[in-house]
């Protein structure tokens, strides 16, 4: 496996970012404060921890949302 330069890492970790901050987007949160945004992923990560049917239950949501777009 090829390591990255600094420079190439650097750029990886832009674009996801980005794509990151898309989800934010598209989910409709864009306009939300980023304490509230933070909350959200740290409460999704605490009830997803072993819950496999809530993990099951988001994917489809995202799954449907991604369809919608054609993605």
């Amino acid at each position: 496996m090829k390591r990255l330069t600094s420079s190439e890492a650097r750029k990886k970790d832009t674009r996801e970012k980005i794509e990151l901050g898309g989800l934010i987007v598209k989910a409709g949160l864009r306009y939300e404060k980023r304490a509230l945004l933070l909350g959200l992923l740290i409460d999704a990560a605490t009830r997803l921890k072993g819950d496999a049917a809530e993990r099951s239950r988001l994917m489809a949501i995202g799954m449907e949302a991604f369809g919608r777009d054609g993605e």
